[in-house]
């Protein structure tokens, strides 16, 4: 069956700790999806509003040269837009809800769903209570990991990694010190972040629980980040040391997610995926 009819473009709409997304099936891999596009989408005026766009789309049908190999690994490919229309290599949070719309939709059987991503594929579980808990892989750093975060006249030493999707991770005392961030705070070294950073910044409350906000790049500051909670995870567990937990909940404007840290550095990240919207739309329309 054909995601576009006389109707329109099928969507959903969806969010992980009100990081939202929408969500486009294109199982027959027909839809060229433009930056255009996705900017009218996300637009909260214009448009249906979102901070992304998940293009669902099989893993085999994606186009994309270093995706289609994982074929054989994960059936389903979600292509990740920010709301600039750029691309990304992963969404902590949109992996969530595209795999509560593959199981939703008889598209995947659960409780273990695989998904291609850019970032590689990612294994994602359904728990019992409907919590999906996503294995993330380990962290890596970008460069040698030093890095700046810069908000005005003020700046702060930060963690540079990559979860896969870059990071800028800085702890501070108090999350109000970053101000109204309504401009991308400047991030270096200089030439560390050819493709933007996303920037967070992290108040530690104790061992094994943290407060974080979060700048995403091509998209602004926003309710939550999921690879960016695992990159404040990382982080707080570097500062504290030896003693630092392996599990934290992790406080977003959104709510709240659950990061776990293995002893061979991998990440698993936990939390809600709510879909709450479906409907048709004229994508001709909505761009013209």
């Amino acid at each position: 069956m054909s995601d576009v009819g006389s109707a329109g473009q099928r969507f959903l709409k969806g969010h992980g700790t009100h990081n939202d997304f929408v969500l486009l099936p294109d199982v027959e891999g027909l839809l060229e999806l433009d930056a255009a596009t996705v900017i009218a989408l996300c637009d909260r005026h214009r448009g249906l509003g979102a901070d992304g766009v998940l293009r669902v789309v099989p893993t085999a049908l994606s186009l994309e040269q270093d995706v289609e190999p994982l074929s054989g690994e994960a059936d389903w490919f979600m292509d990740y837009r920010n709301a600039d229309g750029s691309l990304s290599e992963m969404c902590g949070n949109g992996v969530r809800v595209f795999v509560r719309y593959l199981i939703e939709a008889g598209l995947a059987v659960g409780p273990d769903v695989p998904v291609a991503t850019r970032g590689g594929v990612r294994l994602a579980h359904v728990e019992d209570d409907g919590t999906i808990a996503v294995e993330m892989g380990a962290a890596t750093l970008r460069g040698n990991g030093v890095a700046t975060v810069q908000v005005g006249d003020r700046q702060w030493p930060a963690l540079g990694l990559e979860v896969p999707n870059p990071h800028a991770v800085a702890l501070v005392d108090d999350l109000d010190e970053a101000g109204r961030l309504l401009d991308p705070p400047l991030a270096g070294p200089d030439g560390t972040w050819p493709d933007g950073v996303n920037v967070e910044f992290v108040r530690i409350d104790e061992p094994g629980h943290l407060t974080m906000r979060v700048f995403e790049r091509g998209v602004g500051e926003t309710r939550s980040c999921g690879t960016g909670a695992c990159a404040a995870v990382v982080a707080a567990r570097l500062h504290l040391g030896a003693d630092a937990p392996a599990r934290w909940d992790v406080d977003v404007p959104g709510g709240r997610l659950r990061v776990t840290v293995d002893s061979d550095g991998s990440i698993e990240l936990a939390g809600p995926a709510v879909l709450v919207a479906r409907g048709h739309l004229d994508l001709a329309t909505l761009t013209a």
